[in-house]
């Protein structure tokens, strides 16, 4: 196509050739290339220029990136148990995890749930002044309150998992007393619902509960809100005491002959409630080593593992609830790492509030075998 011509202009030549008119041309149309050659060499330079920059130093250095923000953070954790303990090792997966992912500092205490052993080692990590405590309350407010009192003194966050104190976190909430758990004595109450609505459960039927002492104030709630669920029920309630040695290790000889003599004695009680998740672990076996049948006794718990996951499938466990004990790990360092840096107040989780059945037992199977639910 022709180019445009916007103006004329006359040229002189010698007579022997005709006079002709010469078009002239817009100019931006002549510059056109030549600035689009610029352009394009001035952007291979700069990107050469980046690329050589980010070969020889990082936009952001690897110091920074590896930087966790709860880094020289000391704290001092328990995880309740023994490392053995299908519970207890979860809430202690939970807080590796939370270590490992914040940077903070932690220190792992075990008390193989005995309440005394949980008041000294609270004592003693009060001594060595650690920027926060997370602590149980099988101890109780009694027992606990003045020495979370001296800890707060001294400036140290003490936060609780498993076993709230309502009252004393209140009183603390603000300096970062939080809780990360079940409410007790609603999921001995769900628990109980539960396994009346799902076997159908009718007045006059007997049970035995395995459950803590009633001198375990904080403890006992969960147990109480299992068997006034049963009464209310109009059921039968029988009611078996999981000493320390006990719960220390529920496949000892004490153990199986608590469990053994129980059913004796109670020949009528075909409904079991077991409060407390390393007895829900093993009451398969134990009922296997009685000779029992699945589906002889309508049997409920508390926590997943894999021996409970097996126990709902081979139809010894009716149901159990799942209080997520990984999370009871987890949340309490991020709380104690919150509260620290930058000052938040306590944080209330309440883990408890699930059902597991062989309806939606392979949901969550897997992740029991793996220790997270």
């Amino acid at each position: 196509m022709p180019e445009e011509i916007v103006s004329q202009s006359t040229v002189t030549v010698p007579r022997s050739y005709p006079v002709v008119d010469a078009p002239v041309v817009k100019k931006n149309k002549s510059k056109l290339p030549l600035f689009i050659v610029l352009l394009f060499l001035i952007v291979i330079g700069v990107g050469a220029c980046f690329a050589y920059y980010l070969k020889a130093k990082p936009i952001i250095s690897t110091a920074v990136t590896q930087t966790k923000f709860c880094q020289g953070v000391k704290i001092v954790f328990f995880p309740g148990g023994n490392p053995t303990d299908s519970f207890a090792s979860v809430v202690y997966k939970g807080a590796k995890a939370a270590e490992t992912t914040l940077g903070a500092n932690v220190q792992y205490v075990w008390s193989d749930w005995d309440s005394n052993t949980m008041v000294t080692q609270f004592q003693e990590a009060i001594s060595t002044s650690p920027d926060a405590i997370a602590m149980m309350g099988h101890p109780g407010a009694d027992i606990l309150s003045s020495l979370i009192d001296e800890a707060e003194r001294k400036g140290i966050i003490v936060t609780m998992q498993n076993v709230d104190i309502p009252s004393i976190r209140t009183k603390y909430i603000k300096n970062g007393f939080g809780y990360a758990g079940q409410d007790l004595y609603p999921s001995g109450l769900l628990v109980s619902n539960s396994l009346i609505q799902k076997d159908q459960l009718k007045a006059g039927e007997e049970a035995i509960v395995f459950g803590a002492d009633p001198k375990d104030v904080g403890r006992y709630d969960r147990t109480k809100g299992i068997i006034d669920g049963l009464l209310a029920a109009k059921l039968l309630v029988h009611e078996v005491i999981l000493t320390a040695d006990i719960q220390i290790n529920v496949k000892s000889a004490i153990a199986e002959k608590t469990f053994a003599d129980a059913l004796t004695k109670y020949p009528n009680a075909k409904i079991l409630v077991i409060d407390h998740g390393p007895m829900t672990d093993a009451v398969t076996g134990l009922l296997k080593n009685l000779g029992k049948e699945p589906g002889e006794y309508k049997v409920a718990g508390f926590d997943l593992s894999s021996n409970t996951v097996q126990g709902i499938r081979d139809g010894y466990i009716t149901l159990v609830q799942d209080q997520q004990p990984y999370l009871q790990g987890f949340l309490p360092i991020v709380q104690a790492c919150l509260s620290k840096k930058y000052g938040f107040a306590g944080l209330y989780f309440n883990t408890g509030l699930g059902i597991i059945d062989s309806s939606n037992l392979e949901m969550v199977a897997d992740l029991a075998r793996q220790g997270i639910r």
